[in-house]
């Protein structure tokens, strides 16, 4: 599973920004489908929408139309992040530009893709899935892979170093990465409207509700409570990572069984079978 790898002048001059939540699910899928079904890249519109739909390895988990990804497209390309590829017929084809437009190598943009399309998760969660695309060894090459990504500015931490490190892209929108600073500071997160939040940079936000220190008719902690169930969610979403993975994998054989059928009914029409 490999994509076409930047050349060492793309890297001088990243024209990375900050991108609204669907642009972003838009370069996520394209840069995943390279990497992971070659044989379907460059995609089409329709293809795109459905890995930006998709439910698994996504989050938040998105229903866009195809004026939705139409018009992604559309700012994508201005930003010279994306490009139409000639040649396919009468179905426009379209490709990402990510190694040049982020100036990342190629393990770099798989660590990225998995924050382009999940957003901020712990360094051992983004490994796991990152994983699925290029191998990265353990969790010191992670650091090591992260470590340069916040050298160009690409990575932020949203907590300390050390065990539950958690991280994200920097390519959000204004108020979004402000809302994401809030959520890991303890402080009341405010909602966010999502259909706002990626039309433009002015998410409509809704107080929150504060709750009492217990959770009602149990006596154990809230914040006891809290800690279940984010261990509960990671376990589930780490059991998602790995049946993500196992479908990759399922698709990658299916692939290689499709070339290798074609291989052979060539083979036997040159022996004139």
């Amino acid at each position: 599973m490999s994509d076409a790898s930047p050349t060492p002048q793309s890297q001088s001059s990243p024209r990375w920004q900050p991108l609204s939540a669907i642009d972003r699910r838009v370069l996520g899928v394209l840069a995943e489908k390279a990497k992971t079904t070659p044989d379907i890249y460059p995609m089409s519109l329709n293809a795109i929408r459905t890995g930006c739909n998709q439910k698994s390895n996504r989050d938040p988990v998105m229903q866009l139309e195809p004026a939705d990804v139409e018009e992604s497209l559309d700012r994508l390309r201005e930003l010279g992040a994306v490009g139409i590829i000639e040649g396919y017929g009468r179905v426009a084809k379209f490709r990402h530009y990510l190694y040049e437009w982020l100036g990342v190598e190629k393990v770099e943009l798989s660590v990225m893709t998995e924050l382009l399309l999940r957003g901020d998760q712990t360094v051992g969660e983004l490994r796991g899935r990152a994983s699925r695309m290029d191998p990265i060894s353990d969790l010191a090459a992670m650091k090591t892979i992260i470590d340069t990504l916040k050298s160009k500015g690409l990575v932020i931490s949203l907590t300390p170093e050390g065990r539950g490190h958690a991280v994200s892209h920097a390519l959000y929108k204004p108020r979004e990465l402000d809302a994401l600073k809030i959520k890991y500071s303890g402080a009341a997160t405010p909602k966010v409207a999502f259909r706002d939040e990626y039309a433009d940079d002015s998410p409509v936000a809704q107080p929150s509700v504060s709750h009492a220190a217990t959770s009602p008719g149990s006596n154990i902690p809230a914040a006891g409570v809290g800690a279940q169930t984010a261990a509960q969610k990671r376990d589930i979403e780490l059991l998602r990572t790995e049946l993500a993975q196992l479908r990759s994998e399922l698709e990658t054989l299916a692939s290689d069984q499709r070339r290798l059928a074609d291989e052979l009914r060539n083979l036997r029409e040159s022996l004139g079978g």
